[in-house]
């Protein structure tokens, strides 16, 4: 299992990932923008690992999942109606039905209310007409009763407003029906009218993240913008509809969750996340068998595993494996000293504990350290301004922190610091940090925007200067 060091302490600051003239063999870093009215602008560069850069390569992919599709999808109602109906209003109508009834609820459930709703209202027209006690009625035990309501609203809407006359696009749908979200309007303009337009849902998001091996907070906004690009690139021209769907019955159906059945998945072959645990499987029996010493030369390339690619991590340290405790302390303070640009007693680095965190495919052990920033304010402002100098530096507040774009894994790690200062304080003495009389003046950290995870890495969780008067 990987180790990653981290040392965190009071006063804290942001670090970003080496530019364009520094790269280290094991580490590929890239910069990213920093959140509005927070860190000041950094120039994005997204890597084109996460990509699909070739166009033969997502020809072959579109062809590989439709193929499959065609042969293996499930026989839902939904799908039926879609395939079969000539009227493009009753094709939509029942396309967002099915939509709206499984947000939020499986398909096995779905199948049978679906079925009694358009039996009793098979037209936008007959939904306008019912009543809600009437809607509520044949909603009752699906959840989210919201959902049914705004449904017929909606349908009232088309009929009073729009002549019954569907929207026939992405934008228009989302802009002009309640109810109908970025995702659902995609659904129904690329399966109703055939609208060249991806979608992107938690089937969806698992994956592209694991085909493009992306192991970033996927409820960030920077990286579900980036999903959204991505599943526009894909999706196929011809077959819009049915490439979105093939998209999601593989990810509800062989890309689950847990337990995923790769050796069946149509498109394995472009998926990088499988391709990096063949590599991790590879070094670990060489190393069992005993032939091969694993060093940092035979690690795969950081950028075959950039599962943090375009966030801000505390700064890490890759190590080999099989250094004892002293070695690895040693390494880190040298590391802590180069990093600083000044000598760092030994006794500053205190250890706070370890955590755990999956990155998709993979496990990883990060062991937390605290270094105390000795010093008067003056000189520990004068040592923040130097690092600053420093490409991609950032010192930040804890607020600000909490709010910029990084992993859960770092927040852990910092949360493990808190937990370490709320037990050294006693029960009786409370957890709440004091807060220095001039905000500007707060306690700031830093954190490194890295675009990976190596093998085996540490990680300085912050470094600070308690604010002055504490």
């Amino acid at each position: 299992m990987s180790k990653l060091r981290a040392a965190a302490r009071s006063g804290r600051g942001l670090q970003q990932g080496a530019g364009e003239g520094r790269k280290s063999p094991r580490r590929c870093r890239e910069n990213v923008s920093s959140h509005k009215g927070m860190l000041p602008p950094v120039p994005a560069q997204q890597s084109a690992y996460h990509l699909f850069s070739h166009v033969a390569e997502i020809k072959t992919f579109r062809k590989n999942l439709l193929a499959w599709y065609d042969k293996c999808k499930r026989d839902l109602p939904w799908r039926k109606l879609a395939a079969s109906e000539s009227d493009a209003n009753r094709r939509a109508y029942a396309v967002w039905v099915s939509e709206i009834m499984l947000q939020q609820t499986q398909v096995a459930t779905v199948i049978d209310y679906y079925n009694r709703w358009m039996q009793k209202w098979p037209t936008l027209q007959a939904l306008a007409k019912a009543s809600l006690e009437e809607v509520n009625e044949l909603w009752a035990g699906l959840g989210y009763y919201s959902r049914g309501k705004r449904l017929q609203e909606a349908a009232q809407k088309v009929v009073s407003e729009l002549a019954g006359q569907m929207p026939a696009t992405a934008e228009e749908l989302q802009r002009l029906l309640p109810g109908v979200g970025k995702y659902t309007a995609g659904a129904i303009a690329s399966i109703s009218y055939g609208q060249v337009t991806g979608v992107v849902d938690g089937n969806v998001i698992r994956v592209l993240c694991r085909v493009r091996c992306i192991g970033a907070d996927s409820s960030s906004p920077a990286v579900t913008d980036r999903l959204w690009d991505l599943a526009n690139s894909l999706v196929d021209p011809a077959r819009p509809g049915d490439f979105n769907q093939a998209m999601m019955e593989l990810g509800a159906t062989v890309c689950t969750p847990r337990a995923p059945l790769c050796m069946e998945c149509p498109v394995k072959q472009h998926c990088r996340a499988r391709c990096r645990v063949e590599k991790e499987l590879e070094f670990a029996s060489k190393r069992l068998l005993g032939k091969a010493a694993f060093s940092c030369s035979q690690a795969p390339d950081i950028e075959e595993c950039g599962l943090l690619a375009g966030l801000w991590e505390f700064p890490s340290l890759a190590l080999e494996l099989g250094l004892k405790e002293k070695q690895q302390r040693e390494v880190l303070l040298a590391h802590v000293q180069a990093w600083a640009g000044e000598a760092v007693a030994r006794g500053r680095l205190r250890h706070v504990g370890e955590v755990s965190h999956v990155f998709s495919h993979i496990h990883q052990t990060y062991v937390v350290y605290s270094l105390l920033l000795g010093g008067d304010h003056k000189t520990a402002s004068g040592r923040r301004d130097k690092m600053l100098e420093r490409p991609a530096f950032r010192w930040v507040t804890q607020a600000e922190f909490q709010k910029a774009a990084v992993s859960t894994a770092m927040k852990k790690v910092w949360k493990a610091f808190e937990r370490q200062i709320c037990e050294g304080r006693g029960s009786g003495q409370g957890c709440k940090r004091k807060r220095a009389a001039n905000p500007s003046r707060a306690g700031q950290w830093k954190v490194e925007a890295d675009g990976s995870l190596p093998p085996r890495q540490f990680s300085l969780d912050a470094f600070l200067k308690a604010p002055a008067g504490e």
